[in-house]
């Protein structure tokens, strides 16, 4: 990618109202409620991840709203922004997509296969009452 390709992207800093960053007790103010709603989200997103729900993308919605006021989380949104779109592209590399539809084809046979011995041996019992 060429670098006159890249696309501006917005400057790093507080993204809060000109009047809260004019009152630096204000702007400290603001920056804790914006940090503790970002992080009882991530922490959300992170009960999630073993548990049913967008896992990820609560976590990924926590660092957003980190990203409106800090800039270590706005590098690291763009970081994995970057990171998201050349997976995206390689994914869909023709001769990506085919060893991923070869290797889907081989594990679907695998299944099928001990499934098919699976039944010869024991017929359509459960595991659990299977009995030799």
């Amino acid at each position: 990618m060429e670098e006159d390709a890249v696309p501006a992207e917005q400057p790093l800093g507080s993204r809060a109202p000109h009047f809260i960053k004019r009152s630096r007790p204000l702007h400290v103010s603001w920056q804790v409620g914006v940090f503790v709603v970002g992080l009882a989200v991530v922490v959300a997103g992170v009960i999630m991840l073993p548990l049913p729900g967008p896992g990820w993308l609560v976590i990924f919605g926590g660092m957003a709203i980190w990203a409106t006021e800090f800039v270590w989380a706005q590098l690291v949104l763009r970081w994995t922004k970057r990171k998201v779109t050349e997976a995206a592209q390689k994914a869909l590399d023709p001769k990506v997509r085919r060893r991923n539809i070869i290797l889907t084809t081989i594990g679907v046979v695998i299944i099928a296969a001990a499934l098919a011995v699976y039944v010869w041996k024991f017929g359509f019992a459960m595991p659990w009452n299977v009995s030799e």
